[in-house]
């Protein structure tokens, strides 16, 4: 398998971020209510919660050894700095007995009942909350932590902005986005007095979008619209609007979402793959490499039922033409591994490695991603394998 460590440019003095696997398994952890009101818990609702140590197990049988997986906020601090950990202590414990790496995601979506996210006491309670939570990684498992300060920040705003979300704040274009980019500043200035050690492995959609047509305005829109998913990286690396307080060192590694569902067109459908408007993902890789100095991961891809080991098979030759051209791709990660119930109405998703929990407390291993997942450990092995003297290539 390829060397999945990670030179940190942004920050010269910290220490490399070095992954256990290349590739690794994310645990769908989102915790935020939906515009209706109702509170999602995907960590409870998949039963990862008591489940903890066996999904890691899993994970770890079939070579997934760096694992994503999160906080659930809402529980831990139910009043203004008080905080509960048997949420997630325990799931710390079942990593080490596991023996797995996990790069904790310290906000995914939810926020605490009592809590305005649209309010400034947001950046302020969410640094508190992130220094300690990064304290306590420590003292339970005696390591620095791998963090995720902010799920999706690019998409996060979005979701507000459109509604899809709870609103938040006022309804000026752009406002939440740079709100949670002032949080993440904060919290990560928070996380690095608490534990200088910890790192920062983030994580942003990957998008393409084209215009529906051919006329200069169309393309000048779409292009400006699809800039738009680096800005939330631009401002965390203070490349843009300073005053936020961003800088290069506070992104250890890139992480990059990519679905199926993410290309579309100006204001209208998505892309078909093998549509001739479909991007590459690896000129998509290769651009975000010359764009920005730090490694890159794959944060989150997958497909559900039976087109799972195909969009895997994808990928995967995707990123290796990536690498071939110099992109620094230190891992994919099947998000998310498990089966889980829809956001939006409940429904079931065959998606990942594992089933939903069956009565006997196991989940069935879905083979035909299994068998694409081996294959496609084979295949990077070899793809990292030094050429030697008179052996073919």
């Amino acid at each position: 398998m390829p060397q999945a460590v990670s030179p940190n440019v942004g920050n010269p003095a910290a220490s490399a971020v070095t992954f256990d696997s290349f590739f690794m398994g994310g645990f769908e952890c989102s915790s935020h209510r939906r515009k209706d009101g109702v509170r999602l818990d995907l960590v409870r609702a998949t039963g990862h919660d008591s489940h903890a140590q066996r999904d890691y197990r899993g994970c770890a049988n079939l070579g997934l050894r760096t694992l994503r997986d999160g906080l659930r906020w809402h529980l831990i601090e139910k009043a203004p700095g008080v905080y509960d950990w048997s949420s997630w202590a325990p799931m710390i414990e079942a990593a080490n007995v596991a023996g797995v790496q996990v790069i904790w995601d310290i906000f995914h979506y939810g926020t605490p009942d009592y809590l305005d996210q649209g309010g400034k006491e947001l950046i302020e309670r969410y640094a508190a909350f992130a220094a300690e939570a990064v304290r306590l990684h420590r003292a339970v498992s005696g390591k620095p932590a791998l963090v995720c300060p902010i799920n999706e920040i690019s998409f996060f705003a979005w979701a507000v902005e459109v509604g899809y979300f709870p609103p938040a704040g006022p309804r000026r274009r752009g406002w939440f986005k740079r709100h949670l980019v002032k949080a993440a500043v904060q919290g990560i200035r928070a996380m690095r007095e608490a534990d200088p050690e910890c790192r920062f492995i983030w994580a942003e959609p990957l998008i393409h979008i084209a215009p529906r047509d051919r006329s200069r305005a169309e393309i000048r829109t779409a292009e400006k619209v699809r800039q738009g998913q680096f800005e939330a990286y631009d401002m965390l690396m203070g490349r843009v609007e300073p005053q936020l307080g961003g800088s290069e060192d506070l992104i250890d590694v890139i992480g990059l979402n990519f679905y199926p569902h993410n290309q579309w067109y100006l204001h209208g459908p998505t892309i078909p793959m093998g549509h001739h408007e479909y991007r590459a993902l690896s000129e998509m890789l290769v651009e975000v490499a010359r764009r920005y100095p730090q490694p890159m991961y794959i944060a989150e891809t997958g497909a559900e039922g039976s087109g799972g080991p195909a969009w895997l098979h994808y990928v995967c030759d995707e990123v290796r033409e990536a690498m071939n051209q110099g992109a620094r791709v230190g891992g994919i990660c099947l998000y998310p591994i498990t089966a889980y119930p829809g956001w939006d109405n409940s429904r079931h998703a065959e998606v990942g490695l594992f089933s939903v929990i069956h009565a006997d407390g196991s989940r069935r291993t879905r083979q035909p991603m299994a068998d694409e997942l081996a294959r496609q450990q084979r295949l990077f092995d070899q793809h990292s394998r030094p050429t030697q003297p008179g052996m073919p290539e």
